[in-house]
């Protein structure tokens, strides 16, 4: 089945809605705006219940089918926070908050499950129960984790999760999936260099913790190179280097290093984490510096279901005629993957347009022309998972 006509009659209603999002963008968990209209939308539209707070400021809403909501239960996501950017667009739904950006396509999103529950919410002709999920927070708050933590999943009994993301560089309308790893864990590293500082025309009086962090940076750069399967991908980046002096004759007394490593592979994550705290401790030692490391975990893979990814696939061939069943993975992460190790699912992406800004981009703006696919896909999803008997 192509693009709905219910979809086409409801595009400037809804680019109405993504506009007005993005007019007012919301960051991390503060989307006390955004979640407000959700809600009330939500309630216009007839949803069986609509829940405000879950994960802080997350907003759920039941859509139970014409067999009064009785079998299976699909969970569809979309997350409503912006980023902490300034726009450069200049277009006439620009930012109108300092500093905040939807720089992601997360006002788009929010729109598009929104537009496939009132749609889902007026036609009910699916069995089972629908439960759109609009999550804060995905901007490094893992805002989809505490929703899972705040008992999402098994308070509504879910049994599928779907989500979907634009992606720039694919046709407006046109899909990408994957089975298994689509998208990276991220974790990020803090490492402090200890040495002796001193003055810099006497550094046989010191322990040179610029020289000791340098060498630290050589050597991280093999955990990738000589400890991954070059078949598997692993990204192991030194993004900031500082120490606690600017002057140019002073040897400081310590270096600290910041960055980030993502992988697409969960042994692989355990792997680097494991190469990279043996390889800091022992090349710092090796010039008689001390090192700190702190090391957090992030995202984890998102981990698309194999059955699932087919089904999702399916759906969007249905509505577009078009979708890459292969796509590259890609090494950003997305807080999607913690809602996939709670239920089976799928995350698929959205073209959002050829030749248009990246994704964080201060000239990125969401492809409305994307919409009526977007919403398209959410229902078609659910009216084949859950027939009405």
């Amino acid at each position: 089945m192509p693009i709905r006509n219910r979809f086409a009659e409801l595009h400037d209603e809804i680019t109405a809605w993504r506009r007005d999002f993005h007019e007012h963008p919301e960051i991390l968990y503060e989307v006390h705006r955004t979640a407000g209209i959700v809600a009330d939308k939500l309630r216009d539209f007839g949803c069986d219940e609509v829940v405000e707070g879950i994960g802080r400021t997350g907003v759920v809403g039941i859509i139970k089918g014409r067999e009064g909501g009785s079998g299976k239960v699909i969970g569809l996501r979309a997350d409503m926070d912006a980023l902490p950017m300034t726009e450069q667009t200049g277009l006439p739904h620009a930012s109108k908050t300092p500093g905040a950006m939807h720089a992601c396509g997360h006002d788009g999103h929010t729109a598009i499950l929104l537009g496939a529950a009132k749609y889902l919410s007026e036609t009910r002709n699916f069995g089972g129960t629908v439960v759109v999920i609009f999550q804060p927070a995905e901007e490094g708050g893992a805002g989809g984790l505490a929703m899972v933590e705040d008992g999402l999943m098994d308070r509504w009994n879910i049994d599928e999760v779907y989500g979907l993301h634009n992606m720039p560089g694919i046709p407006a309308g046109e899909f990408a999936i994957r089975p298994g790893a689509l998208l990276a864990s991220a974790d990020e590293f803090n490492i402090q260099i200890k040495g002796v500082g001193g003055h810099a025309a006497q550094p046989h009086t010191t322990v040179d913790p610029v020289v000791a962090a340098a060498h630290v940076i050589v050597a991280l750069q093999s955990v990738a190179s000589r400890n991954a399967d070059p078949t598997k991908s692993l990204v192991v980046s030194v993004c900031t280097v500082k120490s606690d002096t600017e002057a140019h004759n002073i040897i400081p007394g310590a270096v600290a290093l910041r960055g980030t490593v993502r992988a697409l592979d969960p042994e692989l994550r355990e792997m680097a984490e494991a190469r990279i705290r043996s390889l800091v401790t022992a090349t710092a030692a090796a010039f008689g510096a001390e090192a700190e490391i702190d090391y957090a975990r992030g995202y984890p893979v998102t981990m698309n279901s194999p059955d699932q990814t087919d089904f999702a696939a399916d759906m969007a061939e249905a509505v577009s005629g078009r979708v890459d069943r292969e796509a590259a993975p890609v090494l950003a992460a997305e807080d999607f993957a913690y809602m996939l190790e709670a239920r089976p699912g799928a995350y698929i992406m959205l073209g959002n347009g050829v030749d248009r800004p990246a994704v964080h981009h201060p000239e990125y703006d969401f492809n409305d022309d994307a919409i009526p696919a977007g919403c398209s896909w959410f229902a078609e999803l659910v009216e084949r998972r859950m027939p009405v008997a």
